[in-house]
């Protein structure tokens, strides 16, 4: 009788994984939640992706990549556009080249925001801005043996995002101004991280995976939760995205659903809000 071979990500065994863009808000968070397996947690300094991996790099055989590391200024892309794509687009092919399971991370960003109703897998991208174009793109040099998950308005205790930049702003001042015409599901990095090991552990197919906190709301709803939530006396004054004349055109709606029947189902984002300040205040 023939003997079938264990698949190693779902083998009894520590998995050899690879997180790029290790120090960055969603790469903590998969380290914490791939803790049991042998993490090999490479941050910009280790490995510039817009360059191929080198085998002293990475020293021996992966099982799984799950490659976060991105070019993520939106409006940067724009002046920058080559540069954004040597991370977004290069990067990932260099991620795909370990020739390894790969999840890689695209963004609601992909689409062009005039449809009002939750954007599901099988809708049509139409980026509008240099940065979406290149997560695009990037989609594609992910190849077929990749988990290519579309997320929105990532969120964490750490790095550089809207809550913090919030939480910063509401112990300086009695109000802010913030967006209220764009409109999307504000999504806590360490229910991504939990939502990628179900796919993963799953066994779930590759392909195209729309992966977002449940619920909706604008940026300046998310504010006013913010405030509310950390206990912040704080004004939120609702502005246009005219109003703040930045370089790059963002999506209205962008709101991401799946519409697979097998797809992990990530809480709600006033959820993912608590449990981030919970961590934060831990």
């Amino acid at each position: 009788m023939e003997l079938e071979h264990a698949d190693p990500l779902r083998a009894g065994r520590r998995r050899r994984v690879l997180i790029t863009g290790a120090g960055g808000q969603l790469g903590q968070a998969l380290r914490q939640v791939f803790s049991a397996d042998d993490v090999l947690a490479l941050t910009h300094a280790d490995w510039d992706v817009t360059q191929p991996a080198s085998n002293s790099l990475l020293q021996g055989e992966l099982d799984l990549v799950l490659h976060t590391a991105a070019w993520t200024d939106v409006d940067g892309a724009e002046t920058d556009p080559q540069g954004a794509a040597a991370v977004n687009v290069a990067g990932t092919a260099h991620a795909a080249a370990l020739k390894v399971p790969l999840v890689t991370y695209s963004t609601d960003y992909v689409f062009d925001g005039r449809k009002r109703s939750p954007y599901v897998e099988s809708d049509g991208p139409s980026p509008m801005s240099a940065y979406g174009r290149t997560k695009l793109h990037g989609e594609a040099a992910a190849g077929r043996q990749a988990w290519v998950v579309r997320t929105s308005w990532l969120f964490g205790s750490t790095g550089h995002n809207f809550l913090r930049t919030m939480l910063t702003l509401g112990k300086e001042r009695d109000e802010v101004a913030v967006v209220d015409d764009q409109r999307g599901s504000p999504t806590f990095v360490g229910h991504l991280a939990e939502a990628t090991r179900q796919l993963v552990d799953g066994a779930l197919p590759h392909g195209l995976w729309h992966l977002a906190a449940d619920g909706d709301c604008t940026w300046a709803d998310f504010a006013e939760a913010i405030f509310e939530e950390a206990g912040l006396e704080v004004r939120v004054r609702r502005i246009s995205t005219a109003e703040l004349e930045r370089p790059a055109p963002r999506p209205a709606y962008s709101v991401l659903r799946s519409e697979r029947a097998d797809a992990p189902r990530l809480p709600h984002w006033r959820d993912g809000l608590r449990a981030c300040l919970g961590q934060m205040d831990g």
